[in-house]
């Protein structure tokens, strides 16, 4: 047990530091998946349009954030790096680059809302669901800025370590956001029924309850005295550049890749109302086993920046095998339960009244969950090599490989809608069958060890 222990858990890099890190960011991703999860639930009691259109509408709203997050995202690395050299006083510095950034950001975000709006009038959705879309998306868009410094803040926690404000955030934004939606969806409580707008308005509210927290966090005296949070409220462009530098690529990355999948959703949307509903129903799920994985993933990079600021990059690789080894338990996890059960995973969102669309889509979901389950340990791999490459600073290649493989996939789906005629069911086979083989190309671009030599910061020369 001894031996296990001294190889597995212990030491810097293994499992239990991992543990440390990225176990309340595991929490924290769930939260935000059973938000998600939560709001959809809630409106398929009122029929599949709502269901579908609040997908659609919500993916929408987050796309056009994508890049901002990816970009101020790279905070965590950021804050690692400079936490692992030695340099604390920056490590604030870097967040209030990235709160310039969101600020700046918002705006621009406001001026796309009408492209977001043709996109959907261009698909030719069912009247219904487009009405529903439209309100949705615009409560949500209107809103974004409390996301957008809601991530700066958790990327500063995450990447010194301290995830577990992270995940009070996440919970309390959960809990507020659950209440609500039970609240203004089904007007309860002596609110009014307010139906899909009322999860929006739920979500928003549990957006700035877990901003709220995470402001009184980072300005506690502790955390002033201790990163100078004070004295950082102020530009500095070599920070700046940096960010830039080296998060553009995920910023792109996030942007492209979100912008892939939402157009293969509204995609299968368009080839109908039973499509529709079994997509929703099969990314539901596909949200409960990827998110959380999401934590494995920001633990990755927090401690893969932090030993490759120190300039130790045999522990990044430890650290990295242990984010491999716990994402890979929780996939095989998810695997077992949605290969086993994707009948009764499927009849959670039955509508509370008959509906004829349900009925339809019920066999063609079953299907599709099922063969979902066959790359949930694809998923796993991708994002701890794709975390790994991002905390040791190989953003580019790994923004390459990701953008590439999401891109295909569209082509694929495209090419199998307008040429090849194929049911969705078989669409869906191929797609999955595509994101298997893709897991394989990360891993070789970490194997071939490039990352090992970066450099994205430099110790303090005077130890400051």
């Amino acid at each position: 047990m001894s031996s296990f222990a001294s190889k597995h858990l212990e030491g810097p890099g293994g499992i239990r530091e991992m543990l440390i890190v990225a176990l309340p960011m595991v929490v924290s991703s769930a939260c935000e998946t059973v938000m998600i999860f939560t709001n959809r639930l809630f409106l398929s009691r009122q029929g599949s349009e709502p269901m579908s259109a609040a997908m659609g509408g919500g993916l929408t709203s987050f796309m056009m954030t994508t890049f901002f997050l990816g970009l101020t995202g790279y905070c965590t690395a950021l804050t690692a790096q400079y936490l692992g050299a030695g340099r604390k006083e920056r490590c604030a510095i870097t967040i209030t680059q990235g709160l310039i950034i969101s600020l700046l950001a918002y705006p621009l975000i406001l001026l796309c809302r009408p492209l977001a709006i043709l996109l959907f009038e261009s698909l030719h959705l069912s009247p219904g669901q487009l009405a529903l879309q439209k309100i949705y998306f615009n409560i949500l868009v209107y809103g974004s800025i409390l996301s957008l410094i809601r991530n700066c803040l958790s990327a500063f926690f995450s990447g010194i370590g301290k995830t577990r404000w992270v995940m009070i955030s996440a919970l309390a934004a959960m809990g507020i956001n659950v209440v609500a939606n039970y609240l203004l969806i089904y007007g309860k409580g002596g609110f009014p029924a307010l139906g899909i707008a009322g999860a929006a308005y739920g979500t928003l509210l549990g957006e700035t309850c877990g901003l709220g927290i995470l402001i009184a966090a980072y300005l506690s005296r502790e955390n002033r005295q201790t990163y100078g949070v004070p004295s950082s409220l102020r530009f500095d462009w070599d920070v700046m550049r940096r960010l830039i530098r080296f998060g553009y690529p995920t910023g792109v990355e996030f942007f492209m890749n979100m912008f892939a999948f939402n157009l293969m959703i509204l995609m299968f949307h368009a080839a109908g109302p039973t499509t529709a509903t079994a997509i929703t129903v099969i990314f539901n799920w596909d949200l409960v086993s990827f998110v959380p994985m999401l934590g494995v993933h920001i633990g990755v990079i927090s401690l893969v920046g932090r030993h490759m600021g120190e300039g130790a990059p045999d522990i990044a690789h430890r650290a990295t095998l242990s984010g491999l080894k716990l994402a890979a338990l929780y996939a095989f996890g998810a695997l077992i339960a949605i290969a086993v059960f994707p009948e009764v995973l499927v009849g959670v969102f039955r509508p509370a009244l008959p509906d004829p669309i349900f009925a339809q889509a019920f066999p063609m979901a079953v299907f599709m969950l099922r063969m979902a389950s066959v790359y949930v340990l694809a998923d796993a791999v991708m994002l701890v090599f794709s975390g790994a490459l991002r905390g040791a600073g190989d953003t580019f290649w790994a923004m390459c490989i990701s953008v590439t493989l999401h891109w295909l996939l569209v082509v694929q789906l495209w090419f199998a809608q307008k040429f090849f005629h194929w049911s969705p069911q078989t669409s869906w086979f191929a797609l999955c069958t595509t994101l298997m083989a893709f897991s394989g190309i990360l891993y070789l671009r970490y194997r071939g060890g490039r990352w090992r030599t970066l450099r994205v910061v430099e110790p303090d020369p005077f130890g400051e």
